[in-house]
């Protein structure tokens, strides 16, 4: 009970139900109380008498943009800059130097509040320069995007942001940002966010040299899995490589990829993505 609401059986079901079909995830039993306790200030906001007319409200076909909030609030958003580093040490040492054509094109396909793609910005600004690179990053929830684009983080998540780098890309805040770092407006710029579902095709994103899809795909079944695999692989180009989280592995849904090393894929540098819509 959160709140004094009680979220019934047949309203945790149904929220349940329309989580997993916007995002692939379905949450366990145990995640019940999680999900009273997130979407609480919702009812209290929209005036309802329980979680069973909230459960109601979202089935309204006009609802979309509280669809899309009860996304935004139940999706799981935990990381922080140069979160496993060791991958990012693998892209600077082997990736970068294996891709002789420039610019490249990097996907960070769950940004979730930016510090993943703001630590590839930095990297890849550092090796490649100015015109070496472009990157996108997306993410299911609107709200983490909007978080994102603004670039100002808590001092606590940069333990292992390199000292250079702090430096280099980001300004330490005063007054009413205190205990805050703000990413320079000009790699800010630099980094392009959108809204992209991983359920959906991605070929209007185009092709790219590097996607990073780390720890997210932990969250779905088997099969959500592997049509999340096939949806990413596809926009690889020849030669491109996939980075997963450490725990993950694409064993049995690899796509067509090849295991360079433990969460670590790379397309054959001779076959073709089975869509090369958009923009190469």
């Amino acid at each position: 009970m959160a709140g004094g609401y009680r979220l019934s059986s047949a309203a945790f079901q149904c929220l349940r139900e329309a989580f997993r079909q916007a995002s692939g995830i379905d949450l366990p039993e145990s995640k019940r109380q999680l999900v009273a306790g997130r979407l609480h200030n919702r009812l209290v906001a929209l005036g309802l008498p329980d979680y069973d007319g909230y459960a109601a409200l979202i089935r309204q076909p006009e609802q979309a943009a509280e669809r899309q909030r009860m996304v935004d609030l139940l999706t799981t958003n935990e990381t922080y800059f140069f979160r496993e580093p060791e991958h990012f040490r693998f892209l600077a040492g082997q990736i970068l130097p294996a891709l002789a054509q420039r610019p490249i094109r990097v996907w960070c396909a769950a940004a979730s509040s930016g510090e993943e793609p703001y630590s590839l910005a930095m990297l890849l600004q550092d090796k490649l320069g100015d015109s070496g690179w472009s990157l996108l990053a997306s993410d299911l929830s609107t709200r983490m995007l909007e978080r994102a684009a603004c670039g100002l983080y808590p001092l606590q998540r940069l333990d292992l942001l390199p000292d250079e780098y702090l430096k280099r890309f980001c300004l330490r805040g005063t007054g009413e940002y205190e205990g805050h770092l703000l990413v320079r407006r000009e790699l800010r710029e630099r980094v392009r966010f959108c809204h992209h579902n991983l359920l959906d095709s991605a070929a209007d994103l185009g092709l790219f040299d590097v996607i990073f899809l780390r720890n997210v795909l932990i969250y779905f079944n088997g099969a959500t899995r592997q049509w999340v695999i096939q949806q990413v692989a596809r926009q690889l180009r020849p030669g491109g490589w996939l980075v997963v989280g450490h725990s993950e592995s694409l064993q049995g849904v690899t796509g067509g990829l090849q295991l360079v090393r433990p969460s670590i894929y790379r397309r054959p540098a001779h076959s073709l993505p089975a869509v090369a819509g958009g923009v190469a």
